[in-house]
């Protein structure tokens, strides 16, 4: 297949054109990948990093929380110290940047189906129908046996804020982090959590080897996935692809082109901010916009009175989620 390096900027004509895609389009199929949660401001290093893992970085040197999600930390009430503040403040905690509420405002009279493989909760939690989404690499909100010895998940919000205000922190009007005095890096025995099960160590349910559990929610979301597919063959079909780099191409990258190719009434509209590269066997069906996703959906997306009632509602969620866990 040759590529072509086709990538445009994102200009009031290419903005225009995009939204007449979503407009034409029967059917919307969005591929997210990990650019989007980093342009609503879910970012992984920096000042995000360094307020809430401080501690961390001044022991062990670490740079960001994704490599430090692979430290082999001394003893599980370390390990889970760690993970317990890295799931809050990317699952539990609303993303600064209304961008999933915009993409919501911009598909949701559509007939939509999401791929993604962020892990964060983002489309839920701005009203995407959970019917609608298939989460194929798992959720920070989820817990697994290890080993595994079942193919059950389990919800971990309780216990990740237990783990985080035995460390000493409280949470702020937004929702956020904050401690007042002493912080710890470990977290109590009674809170490492233990597969009901088998009683070995609990896992994230993340997909990161073999042992990834793919339970009934899993598999009931990829069939009604490959049903809405199969459904809308044929149909003019807009798969739009909102960051999504080349980490792991065969899950949206590939099989959208291959879609579009097979489909002569399918478009592809792909923006990221880093270079994109196009099929030449579908240039003429793909619109590639190297650009901020923050601010295309911003241009696109033009409810100035709705945004403040997204923001407005971003801030009841926060609260409402304060009372229910203190």
């Amino acid at each position: 297949m040759r590529l072509l390096r086709k990538t445009k900027r994102a200009t009031a004509k290419n903005l225009a054109r995009l939204k007449a895609w979503l407009d034409e389009a029967d059917t919307i199929v969005i591929g997210a990948g990990s650019g989007l949660s980093t342009a609503a401001g879910f970012t992984y290093a920096g000042t995000r990093f360094e307020q809430t893992f401080f501690d961390f970085m001044a022991r062990y040197g670490l740079t960001d929380m994704y490599s430090g999600g692979f430290y082999p930390f001394a003893s599980p009430n370390e390990f889970w110290a760690y993970w317990s503040r890295y799931v809050y403040i990317n699952r539990y905690m609303d993303a600064p940047k209304p961008v999933y509420e915009a993409l919501y405002e911009l598909v949701k009279d559509k007939d939509y189906f999401v791929l993604t493989t962020n892990v964060d909760h983002c489309f839920q939690k701005a009203g995407f129908d959970r019917n609608r989404l298939f989460y194929t690499q798992g959720d920070y909100g989820l817990f697994q046996c290890s080993t595994p010895c079942h193919d059950k998940t389990y919800d971990n919000e309780k216990t990740m804020w237990a783990m985080v205000q035995a460390q000493g922190f409280a949470i702020d009007e937004e929702g956020g982090l904050f401690s007042n005095g002493p912080v710890s890096m470990s977290v109590p025995d009674v809170l490492v959590p233990h597969c009901p099960v088998c009683g070995k160590p609990m896992a994230m349910n993340l997909r990161s080897d073999s042992t990834f559990v793919e339970d009934d929610g899993w598999r009931a979301a990829a069939k009604r996935y490959r049903r809405f597919l199969d459904a809308h063959e044929g149909e003019r079909v807009l798969f739009l692809e909102l960051g999504v780099g080349f980490n792991t191409p065969g899950i949206i990258k590939y099989p959208f082109w291959n879609r579009v190719l097979e489909n002569p009434n399918a478009r592809l509209a792909t923006i990221d901010a880093a270079e994109i590269l196009v099929p030449a066997s579908i240039e003429s069906r793909t619109l590639a916009l190297r650009a901020d996703l923050n601010e295309v959906l911003e241009s696109l997306y033009t409810g100035s009175e709705s945004r403040r009632g997204m923001d407005e509602e971003k801030t009841v969620h926060a609260a409402a989620r304060t009372d229910a866990l203190q």
